[in-house]
């Protein structure tokens, strides 16, 4: 089965997933080696925030292990893909492409996964309290992509000013 068979909530999700990756990387392409791994949040709590790369680096980590909670919820034994930090954007943007695609992949592999579960019993427990089924987890990656899209590119303006 191909990615353009996927129907219903699937395919919407993936849809608009992969929308936010092609914005993502119309963002951070033109991104140099000074902008990449320039300090952008010197007080920040968050290690993840510090640079532009340390964002990238936490976007694609968490890429995979959005996938990754979805495959153990319905019985696999993932271990989720190696954390990489990458000194060139052409790196982490093949890596986002590569992400999305394990993605879209486990997708074609289980169109017909549950998407909605009501029991609380069910949820996927994430390693940061949360609870989601399926669709939540895969609307939260989404919107994981857009707020860092949003930081990053404030971040390169901020560097212009």
């Amino acid at each position: 089965m191909e990615a353009n068979n996927l129907t219903g909530a699937i395919a919407a999700l993936m849809d608009e997933y992969k929308k936010a990756v092609d914005e993502l990387i119309v963002v951070i392409e033109p991104i140099n080696q000074h902008q990449l791994t320039k300090t952008i949040e010197p007080e920040s709590s968050n290690p993840d925030c510090i640079s532009i790369q340390t964002i990238l680096t936490h976007v694609t980590a968490s890429m995979f292990s959005y996938a990754v909670y979805i495959e153990n919820s319905i019985g696999l034994k993932t271990v989720r893909p190696e954390r990489l930090q990458f000194d060139h954007i052409t790196l982490y943007i093949s890596r986002i492409r590569e992400a999305f695609k394990y993605n879209e992949d486990f997708f074609i592999r289980n169109p017909n996964i549950t998407m909605e579960e009501f029991d609380q019993s069910k949820k996927i427990n994430t390693g940061w309290g949360q609870q989601y089924d399926v669709e939540q987890m895969l609307e939260h990656a989404i919107v994981h992509i857009l707020r860092h899209r949003r930081q990053i590119k404030n971040a390169l303006v901020d560097m212009k000013s």
